[in-house]
């Protein structure tokens, strides 16, 4: 009569409800609780689980009060829904190395294609084709994607003015230069220290876009400033080297500005 009297007082510790709230529902014991706590309805305690397991159907599940791990027996699959779930298992793995592959793919061929396009424009359409066919094919995987990393890297890098302060350094030391060009060896005007490029995304976003729009800028106004020389490579280069004269005195560290002796 106890035991009797018990089931009709049962209550689910998962939605509080009685056997007066819902007649249908299906009742079970899966721990070693007793007295109000060791009934719950089966769906509910399905639903709890698959909240504490999240998504990990191998992930152990233990009742909260007693603590007794639950044996969780799934139905057997067939063989069409063990192919899924394997697969299923294999793509979750495999997804983020693939995503990262695409992506680095995806940069290299474009730095690949940027380096073709790039090598025609300053060469020449024809010239550049020449060049890219008779190339080892190798050499091209390899050689194409550097050309718009060099562009960025000496963007980034003041080479000039390392290159500049060395000269000035040791030529003094080469007498023929100085007597060929008087005063070569003047000691080098301080140029004011700048902040890293990069501090900015403002100041990067334009050294990435000014370093990669170079050469086709380089090219358009060789073609319109010396239309007299016949080879488009000497055109471009006219126009990468020139720049606007500066006073003898100038100290100004800007890119455009090269010191006048």
């Amino acid at each position: 009569m106890a035991e009797q009297q018990q089931n009709l007082d049962r209550s689910c510790w998962v939605c509080f409800a009685t056997d007066e709230d819902d007649r249908t529902a299906e009742w079970v014991r899966p721990c070693r609780c007793r007295g109000s706590t060791k009934w719950v309805h089966q769906a509910c305690l399905q639903r709890w689980v698959d909240e504490k397991q999240r998504g990990n159907s191998t992930a152990r599940v233990a009742c909260p009060q007693c603590n007794a791990e639950y044996l969780i027996v799934f139905p057997k699959l067939g063989p069409v829904v063990y192919v899924l779930d394997l697969a299923d298992r294999l793509i979750s793995k495999a997804g983020p190395f693939a995503a990262a592959g695409i992506m680095v793919g995806s940069i290299y061929w474009t730095a690949v294609t940027y380096g073709a396009v790039t090598v025609m424009q300053v060469v020449g359409h024809k010239e550049g084709l020449d060049v890219m066919e008779r190339a080892d094919p190798l050499f091209l995987l390899i050689g194409l994607p550097t050309i718009p990393v060099m562009l960025i890297l000496g963007k980034m890098i003041r080479w000039e003015d390392y290159v500049l302060r060395l000269w000035r350094k040791y030529s003094n030391k080469l007498q023929i230069l100085n007597s060929i060009f008087p005063g070569i060896g003047c000691p080098v005007p301080r140029i004011p220290a700048e902040a890293s490029p990069l501090a900015d995304h403002v100041s990067a976003t334009r050294i990435l876009c000014g370093a990669l729009v170079f050469p086709t800028i380089a090219t358009i106004v060789g073609k319109l400033m010396f239309s007299s020389v016949n080879s488009n490579l000497q055109r471009t280069i006219l126009k990468g080297n020139q720049s606007g004269p500066c006073d003898p005195g100038c100290t100004d560290s800007s890119e455009h500005c090269v010191p006048v002796y």
